[in-house]
């Protein structure tokens, strides 16, 4: 097939290129031409501007076309008026986050709600409250471009190697130093993730198999939980001598750190990080063991410094001392 992949070198796009070149496809990237690219020779890579000039595209065919960068309805339509009706299938890499709160655990597609875009600003600023209701406008825009050729794939928390967030590595990182490690709880917090590959895989797979309609895709299934996550990671690289230390949420929001824990959801579960993914799961979403995505992180990671956003080792001490003021 030829696939065009919007985005294609940065994290998931650059995982979406890489399984569908493994899977012998011929395989285009176009994006702004400014992340460094580490592609195969073979996948070509064109320089377009979603929000500016997309005139790369002009006269180019496709069977599919994958779009893992659109955060407003304007970037779909954009794209949808560069392409024409030369794209083929449109597969679009939501969110989660397009969605309500689920009023109950283990929710699927069919019971779960998106946003809708009352009281939103569809050209306004990306933030934490509006990148879930325009993720959800972004879906409603490739509805009315793409119809009946429509895919939606809807992760988790996307974990692994080339992360440019560092959310997943910084625990991969953290616990690899050993010591006296922090992790807010409660122990009950719902987690799901999704290691980059895995989405890729499942991508591809459904464009390769033309499949149509929306998907979940979060593991583990059931859904597993926070703490739980940190100590599979400790029992796999963890140095002699390491300790996990679950720190009540209250103490971590008092010390003001809550925004040095990446992936924490905060003194609330998250019914959203319950979702059930059966659906994908039954059309071929493989999801590998968390040891496999620890080991492709360390191996990424290699030697680097420790960035200054993480949590200091002074912040740890005080978060685990006893006797710290938390004023």
């Amino acid at each position: 097939m030829r696939i065009l992949i919007v985005g294609g070198t940065s994290f998931v796009g650059r995982a979406i290129a890489w399984s569908a070149w493994h899977r012998g496809h011929d395989v285009t990237v176009v994006n702004r031409g400014v992340t460094p690219n580490d592609l195969p020779e073979k996948i070509e890579r064109l320089v377009g501007d979603r929000q500016g000039d997309l005139s790369a595209l002009a006269e180019r065919t496709f069977d599919v076309t994958v779009d893992s960068t659109a955060f407003r309805p304007s970037d779909v339509e954009r794209l949808a008026s560069a392409l024409e009706d030369r794209g083929g299938r449109y597969l679009q890499i939501s969110s989660i986050s397009a969605y309500r709160e689920p009023e109950f655990a283990g929710a699927n597609e069919a019971s779960c709600e998106l946003w809708g875009d009352e009281g939103l600003d569809l050209d306004g600023p990306i933030t934490g409250a509006s990148y879930g209701p325009l993720k959800a406008a972004a879906e409603r825009a490739a509805t009315e471009y793409f119809s009946d050729q429509l895919t939606v794939v809807r992760p988790t928390f996307v974990i692994g190697s080339h992360d440019a967030t560092l959310r997943f590595p910084y625990w991969v990182e953290r616990v690899r130093k050993g010591g006296d490690i922090a992790v807010p709880g409660p122990r009950a917090h719902a987690m799901e993730y999704v290691d980059a590959r895995d989405l890729a895989n499942f991508v591809v797979h459904v464009a390769e198999e033309k499949l149509t309609g929306a998907y979940h895709v979060a593991g583990p299934q059931p859904a597993g939980h926070f703490v739980d996550m940190v100590e599979q990671i400790a029992a796999h690289v963890a140095p002699s001598g390491t300790t996990i230390h679950e720190v009540s949420a209250e103490r971590v929001i008092e010390l003001h750190l809550a925004g040095k824990f990446p992936l924490w959801t905060g003194a609330q579960s998250d019914k959203l990080l319950t979702l059930d993914s059966s659906l994908a799961i039954s059309c071929g979403l493989d999801l590998r063991p968390l040891s496999d995505s620890v080991d492709d992180v360390t191996s990424w990671w290699g030697e680097r410094a420790w960035p200054e956003h993480w949590l200091t080792g002074a912040e740890e001490a005080r978060l685990l001392s006893p006797d710290a003021p938390t004023t």
